[in-house]
């Protein structure tokens, strides 16, 4: 297992950290239902499943 011979400076491991963070996600606006949802994401609408503004399929039920 690795172990370190030195400590590493709160600088330099601040500087490891710069890169871990949290990104936002895109939302979309569907223009069919009017539902705001994850781009690129099918979404359920009034029972039915939307994706790219078309029913994909109608009375969807997730099965969970």
């Amino acid at each position: 297992m690795a172990h370190p011979k030195r400590r590493h400076s709160s600088t330099r491991r601040d500087k490891r950290r710069t890169h871990d963070k949290l990104t936002a996600k895109a939302l979309s606006f569907d223009a069919t239902t009017g539902e705001i949802h994850v781009r690129h994401k099918a979404h359920v609408f009034e029972g039915n499943l939307y994706y790219k503004g078309k029913v994909v399929i109608e009375n969807y039920a997730p099965t969970a």
